[in-house]
């Protein structure tokens, strides 16, 4: 095995239109999802299934007797299962026991419906949900100790990565971090910086790349194959391989609406703490690297309104491409 590969799998958001997870209920709806076996189906296809993360929506309409039947195929592939769910939205005691029945020893989770950083954003009330965040964790935390469930926080555009750290040791050892490589970018960070502060605390890592296309407020984050973009994957793995226990890994390319980020402006600083000029600039250096033209259309199909075979190819092209990158990086 290579010093630095990583046991590597799949996340479905970055074939949410695949999976059927996107656009049900609109015009542009797939008319043939893959579904949740469709999806696993795909990561052993595609040879990304060492790990995989499993949302409790895809999860809801099973029985018990499925969900039993899914654990003995995850085991007889050596196949690491990570339940996806929010706690605010799931709860804590139904994530635990469902992270129980699949065999999961690790609940990846988001904690607000912040996207692009834009904690000025009225409708997302950051101070409120931050404090309701850190009290779902207070309560949640405990309860999935009792059963040895790691919670892992996603920095989903929201949280800075010391923010995060004082989240999980205000919370208690079983908290940790879930890294999306790619959203440091989101809060103004620098990928490398960002994932050597959240080291200590990390229990899983979304492979997720980007490319930013550079406009007068900030820039907009448009997805890509995992290894065409901006962060650094080599530089990553050498240190999550550093790590005591090396983190569970899964491929997911960027949503396909292209995210914003306005930190040009200056009321989208609304809501952060002070941030010294070096770091900042180190971030913003971070999204300067293989950057699209400003001319460029760099819209998704999906934002195109493209027929639905068109996006599942789009996305599904890029999911065996980031396989392609990851192999050829010695990562996988």
């Amino acid at each position: 095995m290579k010093k630095h590969m990583l046991r590597i799998g799949m996340n479905p958001y970055g074939v949410a239109y695949s999976v059927g997870l996107q656009g049900k209920g609109t015009p542009q709806a797939n008319p043939a999802p893959l579904g949740l076996f469709g999806y696993l189906d795909l990561a052993e296809q595609v040879g990304a299934h060492a790990a995989i993360e499993l949302p409790a929506n895809l999860l809801a309409p099973l029985k018990p007797d499925e969900l039993a039947g899914l654990r003995d195929r995850l085991v007889e592939k050596g196949t690491v299962p990570v339940l996806s769910q929010g706690l605010i939205t799931g709860g804590a005691d139904a994530s635990v026991a469902l992270a129980r029945t699949l065999g999961a020893t690790v609940i990846r989770t988001t904690l607000t419906s912040v996207l692009c950083g834009d904690r000025a954003d009225p409708a997302c009330n950051w101070c409120e949900n931050a404090a309701a965040a850190k009290v779902a964790l207070a309560l949640a935390a405990p309860r999935a100790a009792e059963h040895g469930i790691h919670l892992a926080i996603e920095n989903h555009q929201d949280f800075s990565s010391e923010e995060l750290v004082e989240l999980c040791e205000a919370s208690g050892p079983n908290v940790g971090v879930c890294l999306d490589t790619g959203n440091a970018l989101a809060v103004g960070e620098d990928p490398v910086a960002f994932a050597q502060t959240v080291a200590p605390r990390l229990r899983h890592v979304h492979l997720k790349d980007y490319r930013a296309q550079w406009t007068d407020e900030g820039f907009r984050l448009v997805r890509c194959a995992v290894g065409d973009g901006a962060i650094p994957f080599p530089e990553l793995a050498r240190l999550f391989a550093a790590q005591r226990e090396v983190p569970t890994a899964v491929i997911e390319c960027g949503a396909l609406t292209a995210r914003h980020v306005r930190l040009l402006s200056p009321g989208w600083w609304g809501g952060y703490p002070d941030r010294s000029a070096r770091a900042l600039a180190a971030g913003l250096l971070a999204a300067r690297v293989r950057r699209l033209d400003e001319d460029t259309d760099a819209r998704t199909p999906w934002e195109r309104e493209c027929p639905p075979h068109e996006i599942v190819a789009y996305e599904q092209e890029q999911l065996r491409r980031s396989v392609v990158n990851l192999k050829e990086m010695g990562l996988m």
